[in-house]
């Protein structure tokens, strides 16, 4: 593969999911601010799953059918990143939920035709895919850091009267936002997103052209065919549960970590919560390996545990700070060991003529039906699940979704026995 397309390539990652890494992992600690209803805020957060489900009609049967992969990913990082920046400036319900709307309807399309863009650049995509897509996770910890600063008490480091550069940086970090005023600076994760988008619309007019897709129109019918395949079936429905899991973790995360179980600064939740993505890059480089090594099945099964011992680890060990901050790194063998061996085992497994579609048919799981039912009970479920000294009862919470990761990593060492494949051993290398 020419080194040029595959840095742009990259790029288009980087720029692509720093976008939803920017406002996700703190929208669910900033909506109760703003004075929404669990039900307003379930409404909102289900825009993002709402969209992957009607994504999976629209972009994969209308969008690359007739546009070229690289002009539509342009218009709706153009509208969508306009909509973003709003969302920065508004605190109404119905004006939030518009705009949200507004933005995920266009921006999850773009998720799977940014794998499309990909997938059609690549010559060997078990080998080049997991570099490609470790800009994805580049991009969503870039997406963080700035937070460090952004949550900064600034008129308390005026007062210290820091001198120097390296006094002026300790007293900068010692000295968070807390309380309104931390809640009140979120809004700007939704700007430092709109900015992501607009330059992302930018630079994808200089993506290699990837032309319509030609094939069946109604490639979908196919897909949902393949769920009469029983390792296609099982596989769906433990993307389900694991969807499931993965956004019970950002819907009650943030808010745990700075909670008095565990105590951790406002401007240091973000990068914490970063910490996953850092170690997802470790495991990126390891994934073609492990594929080799484990198969397909023990690799995913490894990936759903990891969820269960994070969770473990919050529900049972808050007291530690620093293990409740180390046990994220797991994040990384969640995400590669599962999601990303998803994707690379459609492309590889699943017919070549309605493979987008296909792919598609997993988003319906991953980035849907999943999230769609963690936004709608986890908002409730945070705000009556109580102790005795009317304390959130987080051991009880995680418990529910390190049971659910369980139960998956059970019905996927049972029942997912895909047919033996030759993998050639230069595409796991």
């Amino acid at each position: 593969m020419n080194p040029t397309p595959r840095l742009k390539l990259f790029v288009m990652m980087v720029l692509e999911f720093s976008i939803w890494g920017a406002w996700l992992p703190l929208i669910f600690g900033y909506l109760p601010s703003l004075g929404f209803t669990p039900g307003e805020q379930s409404w909102i957060l289900n825009a993002f799953p709402i969209a992957a489900i009607v994504g999976m009609f629209f972009s994969n049967q209308f969008a690359d059918r007739n546009f070229a992969a690289e002009k539509f990913l342009a218009f709706s990082h153009l509208v969508g990143g306009a909509s973003m920046l709003g969302l920065g400036f508004t605190t109404s319900f119905w004006p939030f939920l518009l705009l949200m709307s507004v933005h995920c309807l266009l921006y999850v399309p773009t998720i799977s035709i940014t794998n499309s863009i990909a997938f059609a650049n690549m010559r060997d995509p078990q080998r080049e895919f997991g570099l490609v897509r470790m800009g994805g996770t580049v991009g969503w910890i870039l997406a963080a850091w700035p937070f460090t600063f952004l949550f900064v008490d600034w008129s308390a480091v005026q007062l210290a009267n820091p001198e120097g550069v390296v006094d002026w940086l300790g007293k900068a970090l010692a000295h968070p936002l807390v309380g309104d005023a931390a809640k009140a600076a979120t809004r700007w994760t939704f700007l430092v997103a709109g900015i992501a988008s607009l330059l992302l619309a930018a630079f994808s007019f200089t993506l290699p052209h990837t032309p319509p897709r030609t094939g069946e129109s109604l490639a979908w019918k196919k897909a949902f065919g393949l769920l009469g395949t029983p390792f296609v079936l099982v596989l769906w429905l433990v993307a389900f549960v694991d969807s499931f899991v993965h956004n019970c973790f950002f819907n009650w995360t943030g808010t745990f970590l700075g909670s008095d179980k565990v105590g951790i600064p406002s401007n240091w939740i973000m990068p914490v919560m970063s910490i996953g993505q850092v170690a997802e890059i470790l495991t990126m480089f390891v994934l073609g390996a492990t594929l080799k090594a484990l198969g397909w099945r023990a690799t995913m099964v490894v990936g759903v545990l990891g969820h269960a011992a994070r969770f473990a680890v919050f529900a049972f060990l808050p007291q530690y700070p620093a293990l409740v901050v180390a046990v994220n790194l797991l994040h990384g063998i969640c995400y590669a060991f599962f999601f990303a061996t998803v994707y690379i085992f459609v492309d590889a497994y699943l017919p070549k003529d309605i493979r987008s579609s296909a792919q598609g048919l997993f988003n319906l799981m991953i980035l849907g039906g999943g999230a769609l039912l963690a936004n709608s009970i986890c908002p409730w479920l945070i705000q009556t699940v109580y102790t005795a000294d009317g304390v959130t009862d987080f051991r009880s919470l995680f418990l529910v979704p390190c049971l659910c990761a369980l139960a998956a990593a059970v019905m996927l060492a049972l029942w997912f026995r895909p047919p033996p494949q030759v993998v050639p051993d230069a595409a796991l290398a």
